[in-house]
């Protein structure tokens, strides 16, 4: 406590009544006494200035672990909005959730950046989101999203931040090599010689392997999982979160398997971060039909969470064209807000598939029926 005000620790307690006491610096006449005294008093008011500034309201933000922008973008939302940001990474946006619904008593965030269109509905009947706040609906969002998800840009509890599209990405090198042809069909990758080349993520974890397994089931229907089953015997791998299986599992970083579900924009990043100037990718989409979901990342305000009014500054920072420009080659996704142009390199990622987002309702009401059905076919 300083000053009798609620200040952290690490300030000096302080009294600007009296001079401060250091007494072999005590004037010797009654003038140089009120000059000192003021000079001390002077002092204490700058460093108790500097004492608030260094313990500015922390904004707590809940992310995935592939959440990445520069830092001086959010060293200039800080210093503009007076606030300390804790970035909380989550594990992968399914880990996250998780996280998010075990922590709702006392919530360990005040914002929550990255719940996609697979896991909203998730989040919404665990009731940990909170409305958004009025003063963002004037923000406009892309047409290219407007038309691909035109639910999601409706939504009243979530504000999209950034869409791109799940789909599977092949090692070019690799196939290459092999003399052999990539799969053209959902029938073609359950066939033995393409089950075994393959990586993805589960869905319980992994917000990629929901939006994977989704993207099928709406593809075979019933029959979906006679195809998983196929996979299974075939060898595909399951990997715990995209990270593992595109860093650990995928052949172009040192895996076993060429096959991977990943991003379309994973080729232009494979171009951004080469070593070496490339003129094109070592990977390649793979775009097969009903192997392809829109992915829409979005932003909430964390129920029960404390700063709302910073909170709804960084959510609408979120969509400024400032970060929207940065996350393409960042987080590699596509912008959400209108206007803002995409950075040259996307278009190593190709034409953007021409699909629909899937309903909310229908992810809402059967994703965790089919986690577990994954859960008995693929990993029992």
């Amino acid at each position: 406590m300083c000053l009798g005000k609620s200040i952290p620790l690490g300030c000096p307690l302080l009294n600007l009544a009296t001079p401060l006491a250091w007494p072999f610096l005590l004037p010797k006449d009654t003038q140089n006494m009120r000059v000192f005294a003021h000079l001390n008093r002077a002092a204490a008011l700058l460093l108790v200035g500097a004492c608030l500034h260094t313990h500015a309201a922390e904004l707590r933000v809940v992310t995935h672990e592939s959440f990445d922008l520069p830092k001086p973008l959010l060293e200039q939302f800080e210093k503009r909005q007076g606030v300390t940001l804790r970035i909380v990474k989550a594990g992968d946006a399914g880990e996250m959730v998780n996280k998010l619904i075990l922590s709702k008593g006392q919530p360990i965030g005040d914002v929550v950046y990255g719940i996609d269109n697979s896991l909203l509905g998730r989040a919404r009947s665990a009731g940990i989101l909170a409305p958004l706040p009025a003063d963002l609906k004037d923000l406009k969002p892309s047409d290219a999203l407007a038309q691909a998800a035109p639910e999601a840009v409706k939504a009243a509890d979530w504000l999209p931040v950034d869409w791109g599209h799940v789909t599977l990405n092949a090692d070019k090198a690799w196939f290459e090599s092999q003399k052999m042809p990539l799969p053209k069909s959902l029938d073609d990758l359950a066939q033995p010689q393409y089950a075994r080349l393959l990586v993805v993520e589960n869905p319980a974890t992994s917000s990629p392997g929901m939006a994977f397994l989704a993207a099928s089931v709406a593809a075979k229907g019933d029959g979906v999982w006679g195809w998983w089953a196929q996979l299974r015997q075939g060898g595909v791998k399951v990997a715990k979160s995209w990270s593992d299986a595109y860093y650990k599992e995928f052949t172009r970083n040192g895996g076993t398997r060429p096959l991977v579900v990943s991003y379309a924009t994973s080729p232009a990043a494979e171009v951004f971060y080469s070593e070496k100037k490339i003129e094109s990718s070592p990977t390649l989409n793979v775009s097969v039909p009903g192997g392809v979901f829109v992915q829409v990342e979005g932003i909430a305000l964390i129920k029960g969470g404390k700063q709302a009014e910073a909170a709804a500054q960084f959510m609408r920072f979120m969509r400024s064209a400032e970060v929207q420009s940065a996350l393409q080659t960042t987080m590699w996704m596509w912008p959400a807000q209108a206007g803002v142009a995409l950075d040259p390199v996307m278009q190593h990622a190709g034409p953007a598939p021409q699909v629909q987002a899937l309903g909310a309702a229908t992810l809402h009401d059967s994703a965790k029926a089919w986690r577990q059905r994954f859960a008995d076919v693929v990993l029992r």
